[in-house]
């Protein structure tokens, strides 16, 4: 995973408008320690899905999985749970406050993963990969609620620049950690690991990381109020546009994670290739993370992400052409798709923030809701995406295509036609 808005959707006569809120006081903790908490939680997601990729075929030779296709099931059930279960994390972080809310998440994710080492079958498996993601959902809405609290409109795109690019380690590493694991184990204990590294993270941040929400803020749970707090996030311009954009640039993504694996094995038979390649396009987008983090209070977010969401989508196109040409080599689409992850690094975090900039009074609620719908769809048309692998790479980069000419419309309609504006 920004700039002020001045529409605002509808809210009850109870409650003060979002751009009535006082200034955020900063983090409470050191900047720096700030930072890396919060892109430690936001990891353990993604090192839930990453770390596995190198064992899908080992995976699937143990449990009996007869369909490679179906192997992707590890990854996608992982993601609608992640996805579906922000939808109630959001409201219960907005009345217990994010600190309660991750404490009991993460223990229900290191239970999970040992259930999941544990599994005896692949319905069992994915069962488990299920409540998984769905305990570790917590940490997208909290952590984004988390930053809410405490900076907003540059500030904020600034925050989570810095988070993303320290976040973007995992990917880095996770398939290289997952490799390493199955030489000296076999798939469950990558499992184990993950379990182990969870409550590493949790002890860190029950020491350091008090609560950030205000008690006078703390939001009481009714269906009338989380029915508003969805209402106002949805008919909010800016947060449903943003929100659209980020979920069409996030089918794409999954598309690719599920994709990636048999692309390195079958389509270019290189599967030694696949710690590097993934590396690779992880690493651009960190190091577009990191050159966000230093250019946004300058440029703006709009120039930004809209000049980076209109690269994402011809590169996708020049991709295509290629691919249909017969040019696509193994170094054409690594040096491409590191391009297109760069593009789609600098879009997502800054969409994501101007999709909370007016949110401030509900942002967990408003951050559950623009989660699920970004997460929970953009799973499901990953999961399309992945389904179509036909034995090349074509079927994956068309979404890409796809998925950036859809951002474009979104972004357009919200920003009706003013796009590359500085403010």
């Amino acid at each position: 995973m920004t700039s002020a808005h001045t529409e605002i959707a509808p809210v009850t006569a109870a409650e003060p408008l979002p751009d009535a809120l006082p200034e955020p006081a900063g983090a409470p903790i050191g900047f720096a320690e700030f930072v890396a908490l919060i892109a430690a939680l936001m990891a353990l997601g993604a090192l839930g899905i990453d770390s596995m990729l190198p064992a899908l075929p080992a995976i699937g030779d143990a449990l009996g999985v007869t369909l490679e296709n179906s192997r992707q099931l590890v990854i996608t059930a992982f993601v609608i749970g992640f996805g579906v279960a922000q939808l109630a994390h959001g409201p219960l972080a907005d009345r217990y406050g994010r600190r309660t809310v991750l404490i009991w998440a993460l223990v229900a994710y290191a239970v999970a993963n040992v259930a999941a080492a544990l599994a005896g079958s692949f319905a069992l498996l994915l069962v488990v990969r299920a409540l998984g993601g769905a305990a570790v959902a917590a940490t997208r809405v909290a952590t984004v609620a988390i930053v809410r609290d405490c900076y907003h409109g540059r500030a904020m795109a600034k925050v989570m620049s810095i988070a993303f690019m320290v976040f973007m380690v995992v990917p880095v590493l996770a398939p290289t950690f997952g490799q390493a694991v199955l030489l000296f184990g076999d798939w469950r204990l990558i499992f184990w690991m993950v379990a182990a590294l969870t409550l590493a993270v949790l002890t860190w941040f029950i020491l350091r990381m008090p609560e950030t929400l205000a008690a006078a803020d703390r939001q009481p749970i009714s269906a009338a109020r989380i029915l508003s707090g969805w209402r106002t996030t949805l008919t909010n311009r800016w947060s449903l546009g943003y929100t659209l954009a980020t979920t069409a640039l996030m089918s794409a993504l999954y598309g690719y994670i599920n994709s990636i694996q048999q692309i390195m094995f079958d389509t270019f038979r290189l599967p030694a290739m696949l710690v590097f390649v993934f590396a690779g396009t992880a690493a651009t987008m960190a190091l577009a993370n990191l050159l966000n983090s230093r250019i946004v209070m300058r440029i703006g977010t709009r120039r930004i992400s809209h000049s980076a969401m209109t690269a994402l989508t011809v590169l996708a196109a020049v991709h295509l052409a290629l691919i249909l040409g017969g040019m696509e080599s193994i170094y054409v689409f690594s040096v491409l798709q590191a391009l297109t992850m760069a593009c789609f690094g600098l879009a997502t975090s800054n969409f994501s923030a101007m999709a909370m900039e007016d949110m401030g009074r509900i942002a967990g609620t408003a951050s559950s809701v623009q989660g699920f719908l970004s997460v929970t769809l953009g799973a499901i048309f990953g999961a399309i995406i992945g389904q179509s692998f036909d034995g090349t790479t074509a079927p994956m980069v068309t979404g890409f295509l796809v998925a950036g000419l859809c951002a474009l419309a979104f972004v357009t309609v919200t920003e009706r036609g003013r796009l590359f504006r500085s403010h």
